[in-house]
């Protein structure tokens, strides 16, 4: 009746290992293993490295110019580009995602915004996720027309 089985349906405790402060830009591609917690802002791909069960954590004020790739995955700032994430997405109530977001598990709060699709993956696409979002998903062209 009772099972010591722990939630599989979060997000996986990982640590934080790297901060990118709110008044910190970087230009360029990041990979990171472990954790990330982002104040600040990337242009670029944010990949999780190959085999890690990481976690991206997007604050508030942080924001990310290009496509998104971990284990797991929690904003609740702006992300745009694509998102794959291979366990569980969070989208807290500050979320603004512009772009297609791929999944396992997701939890959407009030207030979070999805400006593209919602795709779940089952176990064996979410494998794909390990992958930089840049190889899996081609790259949205945001240049105005």
């Amino acid at each position: 009746m009772f099972s010591s089985k722990k939630d599989s349906q979060g997000v996986k405790p990982a640590k934080l290992s790297t901060l990118i402060a709110q008044n910190v830009h970087i230009s360029g591609d990041l990979e990171f293993s472990e954790g990330l917690r982002m104040d600040g802002q990337v242009t670029g791909n944010v990949t999780g490295r190959a085999g890690d069960e990481s976690l991206l954590v997007v604050s508030d004020q942080g924001a990310i110019h290009g496509n998104v790739s971990a284990y797991d995955v929690i904003i609740n700032g702006r992300v745009v580009g694509d998102v794959m994430v291979a366990h569980f997405v969070e989208l807290q109530s500050n979320a603004h995602v512009q772009g297609n977001i791929y999944y396992q598990k997701l939890r959407m709060d009030v207030g979070a915004t999805v400006e593209g699709k919602l795709t779940k993956l089952d176990a064996m696409q979410s494998n794909v996720a390990a992958l930089p979002a840049a190889e899996v998903v081609p790259q949205l062209d945001y240049t105005a027309s």
